[in-house]
């Protein structure tokens, strides 16, 4: 069976007086959105206070999480550990001592630090104020 141009535009239009259900598959990735520093929640430890901004997955198939940490001086929120997802920290106040692979590197406001899959990696405060920087993890297990 062939049908002409004009004959196939009329099939939407078939199809919906039919009564015929149409569904689209789900868009299951996180929407467009804004967060407020004041209503993002905050999560004390012995080590660091965290604000969580996002969890989910992208519209691209890649798992995201970012959040806020702020460390007292001295303080680290867990030790050196490694996972599948990469991690990316934004320092905007302090000073930190990242650790990948056995290698410390000092970073002050401004600064960047990437590890990628599976590199063993930690992170302190090595100055005498808080630090305060965000985290941006992405891919497998970056969500959970």
């Amino acid at each position: 069976m062939t049908f002409t141009r004009r004959e196939a535009c009329l099939i939407p239009a078939l199809v919906a007086a039919s009564g015929i259900r149409v569904f689209a598959a789900q868009d299951d990735s996180l929407p467009s959105a804004t967060f407020s520093f004041d209503e993002m929640p905050v999560q004390n430890s012995d080590h660091a206070q965290i604000r969580n901004i996002i969890k989910g997955k992208l519209a691209t198939g890649e798992h995201i999480e970012a959040h806020e940490t702020t460390l007292p001086p001295n303080g680290y929120p867990h030790p050196p550990h490694h996972h599948l997802h990469s991690e990316m920290w934004l320092i905007r106040e302090g000073t930190v001592e990242i650790t990948i692979s056995g290698v410390s590197h000092r970073l002050s406001a401004g600064s960047v630090g990437f590890v990628r899959s599976n590199e063993e990696h930690g992170i302190k405060n090595v100055g005498t104020v808080p630090a305060v920087y965000y985290v941006v993890a992405i891919g497998a297990g970056a969500d959970s």
